[in-house]
């Protein structure tokens, strides 16, 4: 049918140094930009310096790990054409897809927050992920919301 786009990135995927976070060095990949990863790494270092100093009680990688956990969505939204109609159908999302929206969706919120470092904007917003608020989750809720209510299109999905 369609070729699926296939890259060695996961295979190649090295854990970070400092917490030896598989996650962490792919959020890390993410969030860099013109291949300045260390410039990307002192951010991240940064943010989680942050929200040790914020959050005592739980080490600051599993806050990290917990808010990227708490974005993943488990449905999401693709359109089918069926008949002439275009149909929001509800889908689930396996595990790889869902990790790399949620991570897309942290960074995409912590760039909105115009006005601080982006150490003290991502700081925030893991922190807001972790409570279960903030722009991340919101967008997830949306989705959620969204899949809810075009569920009358599910047989839709094959």
């Amino acid at each position: 049918m369609g070729y699926k786009k296939w890259t060695a990135s996961a295979e190649q995927l090295r854990a970070e140094p400092k917490y030896g976070s598989l996650l962490a060095a792919k959020f890390v990949n993410c969030m860099m930009w013109e291949g300045k990863k260390s410039v990307s790494q002192r951010i991240l270092y940064d943010a989680l310096d942050r929200i040790a100093k914020k959050i005592t009680d739980v080490e600051p990688i599993e806050v990290f790990e917990t808010a990227v956990q708490n974005v993943r969505p488990s449905v999401q939204i693709r359109s089918r054409r069926v008949g002439g109609s275009n149909y929001q159908v509800p889908m689930s999302v396996d595990s790889k897809r869902s990790q790399a929206l949620a991570i897309r969706w942290i960074l995409l919120a912590a760039r909105a927050k115009k006005g601080r470092p982006m150490e003290e904007r991502l700081a925030s917003e893991l922190i807001d992920a972790y409570n279960r608020q903030g722009a991340a989750i919101s967008t997830r809720e949306n989705v959620h919301r969204m899949a809810d209510a075009n569920k009358a299109f599910a047989h839709f999905a094959w």
